[in-house]
């Protein structure tokens, strides 16, 4: 309840939804094409992660944002895995849950750079999915030798947690060009968005642990 207030009074975004388990979420998402779905992690019947899971593998174009109480929870951490956009606190300023919905909508990460790599970190090594088993880290992957020496330094630099503007300023670019660049990696990756991206080259071994 204290979401939708929050939300109701921005005048770009609007709650088309509301759902009190994960099994009703995807059935809404289903029924009402949102762009980003706020889901909590534990909830009675079916849980955030395997929500998100079904969201994703439906084919769905909405943006999963999970919100959790703590920012190095396992759980929030494995509905990331399964696809999810990103991950909130649940005690977040108003004007910053705004703010990561309008990221994620826009094919953003939203994960605090103090997390980032702890969080990466735990999906390249300790961290697997609901019953699946992790692969060993620096496995190489075929997607990234497509990538171009530039494509390379922005991700590496993305996997550090730095906004588009910061990689324009590490690298002398325009942030257009970054946010260019970050789209032609997603492709060429073929994941949903930067957080996957990383996640990737994480568990590769293109970023070392």
């Amino acid at each position: 309840m204290g979401f939708t207030l929050v939300l109701q009074d921005e005048p770009d975004l609007e709650v088309v939804g509301e759902a009190s388990d994960g099994a009703e979420a995807v059935a809404q998402v289903a029924a009402l094409r949102p762009d980003v779905v706020l889901m909590d992690v534990r909830m009675p019947g079916t849980n955030g992660i395997d929500a998100t899971r079904q969201i994703v593998a439906s084919g769905s174009d909405a943006r999963v944002l999970i919100l959790t109480t703590f920012d190095l929870d396992e759980y929030a951490f494995a509905a990331l895995r399964e696809g999810a956009s990103g991950f909130l606190l649940k005690d977040a300023r108003p004007s910053d849950l705004t703010a990561a919905i309008r990221s994620v909508a826009a094919g953003d990460a939203v994960i605090a750079p103090r997390v980032t790599r702890r969080m990466l970190e735990l999906f390249a090594t300790d961290m697997p999915g609901v019953g699946q088993t992790a692969p060993s880290p620096g496995m190489s992957d075929p997607r990234l030798d497509t990538l171009t020496a530039r494509e390379r330094e922005v991700l590496l630099a993305v996997a550090e947690g730095l906004s588009n503007a910061e990689v324009a300023e590490r690298l002398f670019l325009s942030e257009a060009t970054v946010k260019t660049h970050v789209g032609r990696i997603l492709t060429k990756l073929e994941v949903r968005d930067r957080v996957q991206a990383v996640v990737l080259a994480y568990r590769s071994g293109l970023v070392g642990g």
